[in-house]
């Protein structure tokens, strides 16, 4: 198979966590350690290569998820380092979609948090293979173990330690390799690119063989060359456990799990010969399957050079105006100034420059195969999620799913002059972030932004002014409501209205139900025929042309995007198209359109539409003493606390609280903790909470 050696070499990894995890900290020695830059860059002087965006390095978070290409050993790794704030989540979902592998990070004093967890299931769900660094050893309350244990019950991993610390705290001094049976120590002077291994201290050694141990055990009951050789008590060497890792990690049975101290550069070329030795590369894991567009039967793609090419935009990004295109190569090759089929929007684009990606860095090269991923300059026509593929072998891959926005704000320009200049702008940054929504409300005259949180929108109302010079006037967050129905309805409509001289007639019949929260909507068809009561040739029934089911259809799914009580969208509604009538010479696409909208409404005007408003999911680190007032500041913001548990010195509380009365929260918590407790907040669900009309 042609380029299979170099194809077996490549590894397409993301760095996932929380946030302040230190994901963006080992990227850096990542890098350094690697050859791919020649100083370290830290996140704390917004110097961080990954993190080029001004708002990140003033912030000092990662916002977007940057590409990077470095080796190590024989292999050719690809990262990208992903944010672990929860308003930048579909960053994190849309870069693990496309990635191999991932190295999840924790920071051994906050354990497993829940962005850690957010990011870890969003992994699972994709199947990807994990590896794990346990990172901040030096912070004062660090407890490697204790993350260890958190991650098997709150992550439901199965950890395979092979490097455990020397020391802890200000008492950190290096790592022990569990495989090896030896004690590796950094040098401080060459900022941890030198490191010797020594044999283990004797008071330690009881330690580690009880960690090796462990590890071989664990090992032997995912793999049955490592049991057999465990039970005869034959000796097992290192490459044995070496492969046998990797064929647990790649069946998702193990998590290689490393420690260390990125910050402190120690451990994170243990973590480097990890990602080579036991991640898959793209002809480890299954061929990608996806639909042929013509036919609509399952098709794959083998990881080959050979193979015609499939590969899918996962990000677009503004560049100077322009627009680049993230994409990941599962097979055949791409070359610049060639031509590509987008099956989902049926159009031919073409590849005018391919460019392999340092963060904001590039470097344009002819062609890339499969395996890789790479920037392009040129597609016009495509989006986030989209197939790019052969057009003689078209395939549609499986699309990004974006997240729903739970929070709006007012924009408009400084002056009106700026009008068009905030209108393009504003386009530009809806077509770069899928979870960013723009519409004008026709009724205060205004352009409404939404996005994940305030965060998010602060940083894009930002990005206006500093990218597209569009300086706007922002108004008070708002939160964004959904609206739902209580019960169900049947109903007929009928349209029957002279339009520009001509008369238009068309009947149908449809059902509303409720559906459990969380499900979504669904629309579908029962559609039966139905006879008209007037008699006369010209309205006779007919079955239904073909295309005009579709039609119906398209008017329900417009239907729900506007709801009857405040015209948000409809949430968690079965629309149900039981009948269709058809008058010959009558019955045109608009008189069905118009049935169907006309039905739609008033089936949910009748069904008890109620209001739903975001529930957010809090976790707060709160010191004992303050505990009190921590919960009763909740109670009076109509939260719900489901637990409180103890972590070292701290209490953690997991509660439940409507977003609206959750503005500001972060100033109210600082002044009654006097600064010491934190928090994190992730979307829960849409209820009826309050707000019930």
């Amino acid at each position: 198979m042609a380029g299979e050696g170099k194809i077996k070499k490549i590894r397409n990894i993301g760095i996932i966590a929380h946030i302040d995890a230190g994901k963006t900290t080992l990227t850096e020695r990542i890098l350094y350690y690697t050859g791919k830059t020649h100083r370290i860059g830290e996140v704390h002087d917004g110097q961080a290569t990954m993190d080029w965006m001004p708002e990140e390095q003033e912030r000092g978070i990662t916002i977007t998820s940057a590409v990077t290409t470095c080796f190590w050993r024989d292999s050719e790794i690809h990262i990208i380092d992903t944010p672990g704030h929860v308003d930048f989540t579909i960053e994190v979902e849309r870069s693990l979609r496309v990635l191999d592998g991932a190295i999840g990070v924790f920071c051994a004093v906050g354990g497993v948090e829940p962005q850690s967890e957010t990011v870890w299931h969003q992994a699972d769900k994709y199947r990807v293979p994990k590896m794990a660094f346990v990172n901040k050893m030096d912070r004062l309350g660090a407890n490697f173990w204790g993350v260890v244990q958190e991650m098997r019950e709150k992550l439901g991993a199965n950890p395979l330690v092979l490097t455990i610390p020397w020391g802890a705290e200000d008492q950190f001094k290096g790592v022990f390799d569990v495989i090896k049976r030896r004690l590796i120590i950094w040098d401080e002077e060459s900022l941890g690119q030198k490191f010797e291994e020594h044999p283990i201290p004797e008071e330690h050694v009881e330690e580690v063989e009880k960690a090796y141990q462990d590890l071989v055990e664990t090992l032997a009951d995912l793999d049955e060359a490592i049991m057999e050789k465990y039970l005869n008590d034959e000796p097992i060497d290192a490459s044995e456990i070496h492969k046998a890792i990797r064929r647990a990690t790649i069946e998702l049975k193990g998590v290689p799990l490393f420690c260390g101290s990125a910050l402190k550069n120690k451990g994170v070329q243990p973590v480097l010969d990890g990602i080579s030795r036991y991640l898959p590369s793209p002809l480890d894991i299954p061929p990608v399957t996806g639909i042929d567009p013509n036919t609509g039967e399952e098709v794959t793609r083998k990881s080959s050079y050979d193979a015609p090419l499939s590969a899918l935009a996962f990000k677009i990004q503004m560049d100077q105006g322009r627009k680049m295109t993230f994409v990941r190569i599962y097979s055949g090759l791409m070359k610049a100034g060639g031509e590509v089929y987008n099956p989902g929007k049926k159009k031919k684009e073409r590849v005018a420059r391919l460019l392999q990606m340092h963060a904001n860095k590039r470097e344009r090269i002819q062609e890339a195969g499969a395996g890789s991923i790479v920037a392009v300059m040129g597609l016009k026509e495509t989006t986030t999620g989209d197939t790019l593929c052969d057009p003689k072998h078209p395939i549609l891959l499986e699309s990004i799913e974006a997240y729903q926005p739970v929070i709006s704000v007012a924009v408009e320009p400084k002056t009106s002059k700026d009008q068009d200049k905030v209108d393009l702008a504003l386009s530009k940054l809806a077509e770069e972030d899928p979870t960013f929504k723009v519409r004008f409300d026709e009724d205060t005259g205004q352009t409404i932004i939404s996005g994940m949180g305030e965060l998010h929108l602060e940083v894009l109302t930002h990005r206006l002014l500093r990218e597209f010079n569009a300086p706007v006037r922002v108004g008070k967050p708002q939160v964004v409501y959904r609206e739902t129905i209580t019960k169900e309805v049947e109903l007929r409509e009928e349209f029957d209205r002279e339009i520009g001289g001509q008369r238009q007639k068309a009947a149908v019949t449809i059902k509303v139900a409720p559906r459990p929260r969380g499900e979504g909507n669904l629309i579908r068809s029962e559609l039966s025929w139905t006879t008209p009561q007037e008699g006369g040739v010209d309205e006779s029934v007919q079955p239904l042309p073909e295309g005009f089911e579709e039609v119906i259809l398209d008017a329900l799914r417009q239907g729900l995007e506007g709801g009857v009580l405040k015209g948000y969208p409809m949430e968690d509604v079965e629309v149900v198209l039981k009948e269709a009538t058809y008058f010959e010479g009558l019955s045109t696409e608009i008189a069905f359109r118009a049935a169907a909208s006309q039905c739609l409404r008033k089936a949910l005007e009748q069904a008890g539409p109620v209001l739903l408003e975001p529930m957010m999911r809090l976790e707060i680190l709160v010191p004992e003493e303050f505990l009190g007032d921590c919960i009763g500041d909740l109670n009076a913001r109509n939260g719900k606390v489901e637990e409180i548990s103890p972590r070292g010195a701290v209490q953690v509380i997991r509660a439940i609280c409507p977003l609206k009365n959750l503005f500001g929260y972060s100033t109210a918590l600082r002044s009654i903790t006097q600064g010491r407790a934190t928090f994190t907040m992730v979307f829960s669900h849409f209820d009826e909470h309050g707000t019930k009309q």
